[in-house]
C-alpha cells in the first residue's frame, strides 16, 4: 500500500505493552509513568486482527515493542499467533534484552525471527545510571542466547546524545564488531519539540523513506511518531483504522504531545 506522497508502507511496529522493568534517563521518570489500566491494553486476539488486516493492506514486516515487550505475560503465544499469519516475511523484536536468556529459545521456536537490542553503553557502573535498575550482565547473557537460538542479525540500539563519536557510543561499536553484531546509533529525540535525527545504520528518522506505521498498546494507529494522529482500532474497526492512518500519514514529523516512547515503542 502507499500513502499520499507516494511511499510504501509495508512494515508495522507493534507496541505489546507500556511497561519496563528499567527506568531510562531519556525515557521516563525514576518512578515510572502511570501505567494504562488493563482494560484499555489489546488482547492478544485484538492484536492479531490488527495484524491481519495490515498484512490484507499490504504490510509484510512486523516488529514488537514496549514498553519492553518481554515483560508482557505470554509474550510467546503472541508471537506464535502472528508468526502464523500467511504474508509476514520479517518478524522482530526490539527488547532491552535483560530477560532474553529466558525467552530467546522460545521466542525463536515460537517463529520469532530476529532481535534489537538496546544498549547505550558497555560500561556496568555506566549502564546501572542510565538504566536506574539494569545490570548489564543479563544483557550480555542475553545476546549469547539469542546468538545460540539462532534469533539473527542481532543489531544492537545504542541511543547517543548528538553522534556515534561519543566515547560510549565508540565502545559500543567495538563491542558489536568483536562479536559481530550490527550496531545503529539513535539520537536522542524529544517527542514533545519535534527533535529527531536520521538513525546512522538504519532507516529511521528519514521521513522521506520512511515505511512504517504503529500500533500503540491501547489500540491506537499512529501513522508518524512525531503526530498527535491516532486512529482506535476499537471504535473504527483494525483495517478502518489502518486506512485511516495510511490517508493521514504526514509527509514528515513534526511532534507528538500525546505519547510518550514508554508507550508507543521509539
Amino acid at each position: 500500500m502507499y500513502d499520499s506522497f507516494n511511499r510504501r508502507i509495508n512494515y508495522l511496529r507493534i507496541s505489546v505493552t507500556d511497561r519496563c522493568n528499567l527506568r531510562c534517563l531519556y525515557c521516563m521518570p525514576a518512578e515510572g509513568v502511570p501505567s494504562l489500566r488493563h482494560q484499555d491494553i489489546l488482547t492478544f486476539d485484538e492484536i492479531v486482527e490488527v495484524a491481519k488486516a495490515a498484512v490484507k493492506l499490504g504490510v509484510d514486516k512486523m516488529r514488537l515493542t514496549g514498553g519492553e515487550p518481554l515483560v508482557r505475560k505470554g509474550i510467546v503465544d503472541l508471537v506464535k499467533m502472528i508468526s502464523r499469519i500467511d504474508g509476514i516475511k520479517d518478524l522482530s523484536m526490539t527488547t532491552n534484552g535483560t530477560f532474553l536468556e529466558t525467552y530467546a529459545q522460545p521466542l525463536a521456536d515460537a517463529g520469532l525471527q530476529r532481535v534489537n537490542i538496546s544498549l547505550d553503553t558497555i560500561n556496568p557502573e555506566k549502564y546501572s545510571e542510565i538504566t536506574r535498575l539494569g545490570d548489564i550482565r543479563q544483557v550480555f547473557r542475553g545476546i549469547e542466547a539469542a546468538r545460540k537460538a539462532g534469533l539473527l542479525p542481532i543489531k544492537i540500539n545504542c541511543v547517543v546524545k548528538n553522534n556515534s563519536f561519543e566515547p560510549d557510543a565508540l565502545q559500543v561499536k567495538a563491542f558489536a564488531e568483536k562479536e559481530n553484531l550490527g550496531v545503529r546509533f539513535i539520537r536522542e529525540m524529544n517527542l514533545e519539540t519535534g527533535d529527531f535525527g536520521v538513525v546512522q545504520g538504519g532507516e529511521g528518522g528519514n521521513c522521506k523513506m520512511c515505511n512504517r506505521l504503529r500500533l500503540t498498546a491501547n489500540g491506537k494507529i499512529k501513522p508518524c511518531l512525531f503526530s498527535d494522529l491516532e486512529f482506535d482500532v476499537r471504535q473504527y474497526g483494525p483495517e478502518i483504522a489502518l486506512k485511516m492512518a495510511l490517508e493521514n500519514k504526514p509527509e514528515a514529523g513534526l511532534m507528538n504531545t500525546v505519547n510518550g516512547f514508554s508507550n508507543i515503542g521509539g
